[in-house]
């Protein structure tokens, strides 16, 4: 039974670190735990769970609830009956979230250090070493997310236009907005 801590809903500072190292081990790194996902990025929740304390992790349970349900950004979803786990987007290694392609609002934006801006205004946006560009709804999120690289710069991005010159778009479960590329020349404005 899930105890009085999920009452309150702000992580404490140590979930806030196990709340990333699930990140980056479901994301990016299963391995480095010995961790095996399934092809559509799915975990066994008690196997994850022993994974993480074998590398001195304080975490049961109770503390991965909280992480899933008190997550800021929502990166994490269980299966029905919470015996699996998977991160909604955002990975670096080949899994198929699949996704169900979605047509865009007009306008979407995009986070971003202000020190990518020139390659991004030359080579538009590249999805690097992840599957996917991600892209916000509000500019407030996109400057949420550009704050993590540095001084924020937010990309205004015609999606309408994409959309019709047949740019296929993607919803995760935590309301980000996904797609391959954007070509510069669907950018409407950056807000620095």
């Amino acid at each position: 039974m899930i105890n009085d801590r999920l009452n309150n809903d702000k992580l404490t500072k140590e979930e806030v670190k196990i709340s990333k190292f699930v990140s980056m081990v479901l994301r990016h790194r299963p391995e480095y735990i010995g961790l095996k996902l399934s092809k559509d990025g799915w975990a066994n929740v008690y196997e994850l769970i022993e994974k993480i304390k074998s590398k001195g992790k304080n975490i049961d349970k109770d503390i991965l609830d909280r992480v899933v349900l008190y997550n800021d950004k929502k990166r994490f979803s269980f299966n029905e009956n919470h015996t699996l786990i998977r991160a909604n987007q955002g990975h670096s290694i080949d899994v198929d979230l699949e996704f169900e392609e979605k047509e865009p609002p007009d306008i979407l934006f995009h986070g971003t250090s202000i020190n990518n801006i020139d390659s991004i205004k030359k080579e538009g946006i590249k999805k690097m070493k992840r599957l996917h560009v991600h892209l916000s709804l509000t500019e407030d999120i996109a400057k949420k997310v550009g704050e993590r690289h540095g001084k924020p710069a937010i990309i205004k991005i015609n999606a309408k236009q994409m959309y019709e010159d047949g740019i296929k778009f993607y919803l995760s479960e935590n309301k980000v907005w996904l797609c391959d590329y954007v070509d510069s020349k669907y950018i409407l404005g950056i807000i620095e």
